[in-house]
């Protein structure tokens, strides 16, 4: 048997020798040859000891423990010896009798008991473990972290290495080059030097030549910088000195191009549908019809005509462009986009039936608020929860279990405006006429517009408990205006009503439902929302809040609405009692939050698919209003002299106008006098002349027929006003019936009116403010542009926003009051009814004149 064992410098090589010899027992021989360095070798003997296993039953030794019983007697472990040898054979396994059935139940039970011990330890040791991993990823995280860093670092001293050592090379070749001509002189006059003689084999000296040391430039070295040449970096990629190279996608483009070159292959041609608007630019339709702009621009030059990519053509020539390169065309227009927004048409067996909506119309006093007030707070107590809030515009009241929709606004003006727009949102109408006043002009022309709706009329006469109510005088006047009602033979509902007393108020809801039943109003539910603005306004703490009525679909949170020329998501429903809903169906008005801006009253309002639809919709309707508006404000008209301008420039011999009075009698005296002014050339034509205060119908009907607004001892309230400087209308007041008279015959005979100039005065910054008891606040001020004078207009301005228009209450130099103060000097001003007046504020003056305007 021989066993070897290899290392690095000697060998070991066990042989044991079968020779006859008197040896211990226990106890075995051997030489070893050990191998040296150098090829020696050495024969050492050795001996061998071999442990003595006890097997179980065997009598135990006085000083050894006891050891455990087994089944099966495992191989004997042979002890680390001095050198390796062959393991001797196991002794022969004990006899069965000697093994006792109390030792199999002791030896499986401290088999039990070392294993239990044994994954006890083996878990704290996979604790340990996995503490030990995360702790050592932990620290290669960390390590590798501060590696980056390190890199980083010196690849930054590297760079910054490189740039000295590129500009230490570049001033020592300078240098070489300064010093090169001193070299050359010194190489040729100086003689060869003897130097020590420096002894070799042969012991001979060594004589060279010596010259003087001439600085030459490092040769670079191969490293870091010229391994990551050609290599995208941060550095190379900001810096503009090394172009980037080509990319292999763009050499393998080069390469197919110059190869079709070589071989004349034509590129397949794709052909395309190309879309076409009523204007396009040449580079657009190239992008449409994938061809380079250069090959259209060369299709129109040789066409006679030089053009440039960006330059704008019709459809019908981009039409013939498009067929010349071999494409089909889709012509569109603008308003195609709006196709399929409203008036979808609605399966028969879909639709169901809806509330009706109400408008109530009439004369100023005869008890239209009352009217409503009476129904809603009715209808409050006759056990509805909750209470109606006013604001909305528009709310639904219930009467035997079917529901009404009612909405709060002037009946006329809606008319007006929705008809303009194209927007039907009433089914019916109420006019309300006072019994102890009888058909006013505003009556007469509720009913004009009531008619030119197309909608039914029911007949409120109002004011019955009131002394000298006569109900059958309204029904006979009525019949003037071709109103007939029921009791005079025609098929109008009317119903006497007190609004006070609440009177035959279920009557006249009953009479409301009457009418809807008869004009079965049904609706589609389950489809996208449409319907109509009825008002919208501007919260400071909600946004835009748009009042829309529903005229059919369902309208949901969430959903994408476009009204007039605004959109937005639908962020909240609110109805009229001030609760958020999850649903509006057909016929019930809500306050919707979430549009983007604030749309007209009037505006119909449709859900879109998707923003993108949305906002297209309304790029164009936008562009479309500030178009109508540029066209507007080019002929403003409305106003006497540029309508006069008009009448002589077109020819026209009739001149428009809208009279408001007081009482009838001026009616009648100004028709009279405008009547005596008509020549057989031109003729003042009156539109509508009635009494009462001027409204935004009378605004909405002047914008209608392109008439100018007369008010004789009457003024225009709020909505009148915004209306007709919306319009751009012109409205005149007048006290005198002389005065008007003479204006109209000034534009009638080519005159222009006078019109309202304001001259510049001066300017003046507020430097403090003094808060002085039983006057007021005063401002300190120095005039610095100009001057001020007391009694002209004044305005307080804070950057650059108008901030209050009005008078000045006081104007002092020191302590005396002043009639005006001149530039560069300090005074003190208060205004009339105004105290926020901040430091840094300014204050304008200017002097309003009325000058006479020439053709």
């Amino acid at each position: 048997m021989s066993d070897t064992k290899s290392g690095d410098d000697n060998t070991l090589s066990v042989t044991p020798k079968k020779t006859l010899t008197l040896k211990r027992p226990g106890m075995e021989q051997g030489t070893v040859r050990q191998n040296f360095s150098h090829g020696r070798t050495k024969q050492v003997v050795v001996e061998t000891k071999k442990r003595k296993f006890s097997m179980p039953g065997d009598k135990p030794e006085p000083v050894a423990a006891a050891p455990m019983p087994v089944f099966t007697p495992k191989p004997p472990v042979a002890a680390a010896p001095v050198v390796q040898e062959a393991p001797k054979a196991p002794p022969p396994p004990p006899p069965v009798e000697r093994m006792v059935l109390n030792e199999l139940s002791r030896s499986e039970m401290e088999a039990r008991r070392r294993a239990l011990e044994g994954s006890k330890v083996r878990e704290v040791e996979d604790r340990q473990r996995a503490a030990e991993e995360a702790k050592r990823r932990a620290d290669d995280e960390e390590r590798r972290k501060r590696e980056r860093e390190d890199s980083a670092r010196r690849q930054a001293e590297e760079e910054a290495r490189l740039q000295t050592e590129a500009e230490s090379r570049r001033r020592a070749e300078e240098e070489a080059r300064r010093r090169a001509p001193q070299a050359a002189e010194l190489a040729t006059s100086d003689e060869e030097e003897e130097v020590k003689p420096k002894r070799t084999g042969a012991g001979a000296p060594v004589r060279r030549l010596v010259t003087p040391e001439v600085a030459r430039p490092a040769k670079p070295t191969k490293g870091e910088e010229d391994r990551r040449r050609g290599k995208l970096t941060l550095n190379s990629a900001l810096s503009d000195e090394d172009a980037r190279a080509r990319s292999l996608s763009s050499m393998r483009r080069r390469q197919e191009k110059f190869k079709r070159a070589m071989h004349n292959e034509p590129r397949e041609k794709v052909m395309r549908e190309v879309i076409l608007p009523e204007t396009i630019t040449i580079q657009e339709l190239a992008q449409r019809m994938s061809e380079r702009a250069v090959d259209v621009v060369k299709f129109f030059m040789k066409q006679g005509q030089i053009l440039k990519p960006g330059d704008v053509i019709d459809a019908d020539t981009a039409e013939l462009v498009a067929t010349e390169f071999g494409h089909t065309v889709r012509r569109v227009a603008e308003s195609d986009i709006e196709e399929g927004l409203f008036n979808i048409a609605d399966n028969a067996e879909d639709l169901v039936s809806r509330p009706p909506v109400v408008t109530i119309m009439g004369h100023v006093d005869h008890g239209k608020t009352s009217l409503l007030d009476a129904i809603r707070n009715a209808n409050v107590v006759s056990g509805e929860a909750g209470g109606i809030t006013q604001h909305i515009g528009a709310y639904q009241v219930e009467k035997n279990g079917q529901k009404i929709t009612f909405i709060d606004t002037p009946g006329h003006a809606a008319f007006t405006a929705m008809r303009a727009r194209g927007a039907q949102a009433t089914d019916i109408a109420i006019l309300v006429v006072a019994a102890d006043d009888s058909v006013m002009p505003q009556t007469i022309e509720s009913i004009s517009h009531a008619k030119a709706a197309g909608v039914p009329i029911i007949v409120a006469i109002n004011k019955i408990d009131k002394h000298g109510a006569d109900p059958q005088k309204v029904r006979s006047e009525l019949l003037r205006h071709e109103v007939f009602v029921e009791s005079m033979g025609g098929e109008v509902l009317d119903v006497e009503v007190s609004a006070t007393k609440g009177t035959n108020l279920d009557k006249l809801l009953e009479a409301i439902l009457l009418q809807a039943e008869i004009l079965d109003l049904k609706a589609n539910p389950d489809r996208t929302a449409e319907g109509v603005v009825i008002e919208a306004q501007l919260d400071k703490g909600r946004g835009p809040v748009a009042t829309v009525l529903v005229q059919t679909g369902t309208l949901m949170p969430g959903d994408i609405l476009v009204a007039g020329n605004e959109w937005g998501r639908v962020r909240a429903l609110v109805n009229d009692r001030g609760e958020q809903i999850k649903e509006a169906p057909p016929a019930m008005p809500v306050e919707v939050l979430g549009l983007q801006g604030t749309p007209q009253a009037g505006d119909r309002f449709a859900v879109v698919n998707n923003e993108a639809r949305a906002r297209e919709i309304t790029e164009y309707r936008q562009r479309l209003a500030r178009e109508k508006a540029v066209a507007r404000h080019a002929g403003q008209r409305g106003s006497l002299e540029q309508m006069m301008s008009q009448l002589q420039t077109s020819g026209l011999k009739e001149f428009p106008l809208v009279i408001k009075g007081d009482v009838q009698g001026s009616i009648e005296a100004i028709n009279a006098a405008l009547d005596k002014l008509g020549t057989d050339e031109v003729r003042a034509r009156i539109v509508h002349a009635g009494a009462g205060a001027i409204t935004e119908s009378d605004v909405s009907l002047a914008e209608t027929s392109g008439a100018a607004i007369i008010g004789f001892n009457v003024r225009a309230n709020v909505q009148a006003r915004a209306a007709a400087a919306a319009a751009g209308i012109e409205i005149r007041y007048y006290s005198i019936i002389y005065n008007l008279v003479d204006d109209v015959k000034a534009a009638l005979s080519g005159l222009l009116s006078p019109e309202r100039r304001e001259t510049f005065i001066g300017n003046a910054e507020i430097l403090e403010i003094f808060d002085i008891t039983k006057v007021g606040k005063i401002a300190g001020c120095r005039v610095t542009e100009g001057k001020v004078e007391r009694g002209a207009g004044v305005r307080l301005i804070r950057d650059n926003v108008v901030i209050h228009e009005g008078t000045l209450k006081t104007l002092k130099r020191f302590k005396d009051e002043v009639s005006e103060v001149p530039g560069g000097q300090e005074c003190g001003m208060a205004f009339q009814n105004y105290e926020d007046m901040r430091v840094g504020d300014v204050i304008e003056c200017f002097r309003v004149e009325m000058v006479t305007r020439t053709l």
